[in-house]
């Protein structure tokens, strides 16, 4: 990474004319302001297909081993980017078959003649052709991402910084709660990152995690949809079926609706409606998920224990992440620069 990759990429990341109608950017599907999520309960593409998976947060998205809800086998940054630009199942941005009116577009702009030289100085020396390329598109990319970094949350105050009053009192409780065997929630959301997929220069391997979480029961809520069988669509294991990433949970309150599908609304329903329950599957016919991960077993719990886990999990949002410059649009006061309004 350079600062100069990350600024070229930053300008990619906002940019429509890196989709097929010049209508989405990757932008269009990660906000700053929702944490880089969209807060919907599916993305839709630039021909109005809608996707089976919810938009996924990128803070901390340098520290993550596996990338996406059900692939673990896509662990590049680079290698993900060609998803939404030129995956077809579904179309996201649409550009299968348009590399090269993407490049035209790219090295017509006399902005990003000077940020793709400033940022891969020895390809501008080999020509245009070098120059302009999915490697230095993806690696731009990439490095923008590896950048939306966000530690400065009112627990990160509390717990790392010795600002004992950065917490509410509410929040204490509830991350009493989030800590403790009733509610088994730092299993799969420990660490710095709040999930049990990491990697940082200090492990030797990295930690990957996927679960089931009881949301659907084959003889329950309804079979999962063929669309949406998890990593099982990979791996072929049927004990697989159902089985999705865990996502961080920082700045989870900026990014609603929540699960793979976006089938649940609010932290609170999160709380009661679905792990209290032992999954939502239990509210089907057939009870819970046999399926599920052995740590989802239900537990009981009052409304102010609802409102005290939901005041700790709010006390992850970092308002310094969503409100800084450096991962901004930096279109918006230059005017369209060949983008559509």
């Amino acid at each position: 990474m350079t600062r100069a990759k990350v600024e070229l990429g930053r300008h990619l990341f906002y940019d429509r004319r890196l989709s097929a109608d010049q209508t989405m950017s990757c932008a269009s599907c990660h906000h700053q302001d929702k944490a880089f999520a969209d807060g919907l309960a599916v993305s839709t593409g630039v021909t109005g297909q809608k996707s089976t998976r919810s938009s996924m947060s990128l803070a901390n998205v340098a520290y993550l081993p596996v990338l996406t809800w059900s692939n673990p086998h896509l662990t590049s940054l680079e290698v993900q980017s060609l998803i939404p630009l030129f995956g077809e199942n579904p179309v996201e941005l649409g550009m299968a078959g348009r590399e090269k009116e993407m490049f035209a577009r790219l090295q017509g702009d006399p902005v990003y003649q000077r940020l793709f030289a400033q940022a891969f100085p020895q390809e501008a020396r080999e020509g245009a052709d070098a120059l302009y390329t999915l490697s230095t598109v993806t690696r731009a990319l990439a490095s923008f991402q590896r950048s939306l970094i966000s530690f400065d949350s009112p627990y990160d105050r509390y717990k790392y910084g010795g600002q004992k009053n950065a917490l509410s009192a509410s929040a204490r409780r509830g991350e009493a709660l989030f800590f403790g065997e009733k509610m088994e929630c730092y299993h799969c959301h420990g660490g710095f990152n709040f999930t049990d997929n990491i990697r940082h220069s200090k492990l030797p391997l990295s930690e990957r995690g996927f679960h089931n979480t009881g949301l659907y029961n084959r003889d329950g809520r309804g079979a999962y949809p063929a669309d949406n069988p998890g990593i099982r669509e990979l791996t072929g294991d049927p004990d697989d079926e159902g089985k999705f990433r865990t996502p961080s949970l920082r700045n989870v309150a900026l990014t609603a609706p929540y699960m793979h599908d976006g089938s649940i609304a609010t932290l609170e329903q999160v709380i009661r409606e679905h792990y209290a329950a032992g999954g939502m599957a239990a509210k089907g016919p057939h009870g819970r998920s046999p399926m599920r991960s052995s740590f989802i077993a239900g537990f009981e719990v009052s409304e102010e224990e609802v409102a005290d886990l939901t005041a700790f999990l709010q006390s992850l949002t970092d308002p310094s992440f969503i409100r800084n410059p450096r991962h901004g649009d930096p279109w918006r006061d230059r005017g369209p620069r060949g983008q559509p309004q």
